[in-house]
């Protein structure tokens, strides 16, 4: 298996902290991230003495901006960069080590979205934050030093979903510069399906377990906790809407290498209208845009994927790709075979990064650097 003692170590301290939280929540102190997002922002960062970075407001969302330090030729390529953490964890600084090492190697000027987080504020607050910071940058871009026809909006997990629910709903925004491309690290994209091939061989995969992904994305959802063991059987969607969703949500569009660990295809638990009614925004495209419709997706940028096998969000990515070409949207796919969710968020974390991590970057950056030569 791919992690080393101390990573285990890592896990342990934050399945500790959620417990913990979890108490608090039960005596009323605080909800149960506020452990958690605590200590993701007391890992360690380094600042960037290549850089500089500002703490600026776009429109009543909080950004930081990083610069290179050298001189450029003319504009810069810009990226949006959006966190994850299901939207319910993860800042500016929890992100800093990712931000200035995509920032440096790629030579761009990037931005960090501070949106805020579920369960205060639950969806949509988190993506339209997203949103709002993201259209500001594209109409001021040159304010920043930026081309505003070459900036790239970047995310990973819940910040994947982000950047594509933004991706989808700039297309029809004719006013405002284009996106140049979107870059989906790891992620979220569906809630029709919570049984394909890689949620059954990685249920049990720390740091994102079936179980947890599933009770954040609600949380996220409704700003409650909720059993959710209805949702992982599928008794969430009614019978109409599961068959319609089967075109595009569906093991058999995964190909057949992905199920070599495994895989037992299961038929949907009884559909219960309660359930539906709790999460049923839940199917907006802004919440799963794996859902989107053709006309949309037909007219998105180049797109850049990275999945990797131990996660449980692996065949989300897996369908996006295949619904992107299907579409005649150029993608680039890299599959990393031997690392878990959210590998790039241990960069710069001493003994805790994992060499899954550095690749992951490379192959970023490497696709950033190539749509602005």
């Amino acid at each position: 298996m791919f992690f080393c003692t101390c990573c285990r170590l890592f896990f342990y301290k934050s399945h500790l902290a959620s417990t913990k939280g979890v108490f608090l929540e039960k005596l009323g102190i605080c909800h149960r991230y506020v452990l958690c997002r605590a200590a993701y922002d007391n890992m360690p960062t380094r600042k960037d003495s290549k850089l500089i970075r500002k703490d600026l407001v776009f429109d009543g969302v909080p950004v930081r901006v990083y610069w290179p330090k050298t001189s450029p030729a003319g504009n810069r390529r810009g990226i949006i960069y959006l966190h994850g953490g299901a939207g319910l964890i993860g800042s500016i600084r929890a992100s800093e080590n990712i931000c200035s090492s995509i920032a440096r190697e790629s030579d761009s000027v990037l931005v960090s979205v501070g949106f805020r987080l579920a369960p205060e504020h639950p969806y949509p607050v988190p993506v339209l934050d997203c949103l709002t910071a993201a259209i500001h940058f594209l109409k001021n871009a040159k304010e920043y030093g930026v081309d505003p026809n070459c900036i790239a909006i970047v995310g990973d997990s819940s910040g994947g979903t982000f950047a594509t629910a933004i991706c989808q709903e700039l297309v029809t925004r004719q006013n405002l510069p284009r996106l140049r491309a979107q870059v989906l690290i790891n992620p979220f994209l569906q809630t029709g399906d919570f049984d394909l091939p890689s949620y059954q061989q990685n249920q049990s995969v720390p740091p994102l377990f079936r179980k947890r992904i599933i009770k954040f994305g609600v949380r996220h959802l409704t700003g409650k906790d909720m059993n959710v063991d209805g949702v992982i059987k599928g008794a969430h969607i009614p019978p109409d809407l599961w068959e319609k969703s089967r075109k595009l949500i569906s093991a058999d569009n995964i190909p057949e290498e992905f199920k070599a660990r495994g895989y037992v295809p299961k038929a949907p638990a009884p559909f219960s209208e309660e359930l539906y009614e709790q999460v049923k925004r839940g199917r907006e495209t802004m919440f799963a845009p794996l859902l989107a419709e053709d006309d949309i997706i037909r007219q998105l940028p180049e797109t850049f994927i990275l999945t990797c096998e131990y996660d449980v969000l692996r065949d989300d990515g897996l369908l996006y790709k295949k619904q992107l070409e299907d579409n005649g949207v150029p993608v680039t796919h890299h599959h990393l075979p031997d690392a878990g969710h959210a590998t790039i968020c241990y960069l710069g974390w001493g003994p805790l990064e994992f060499p899954s991590s550095k690749k992951c970057l490379q192959h970023v950056v490497q696709f950033l650097k190539g749509f602005y030569k």
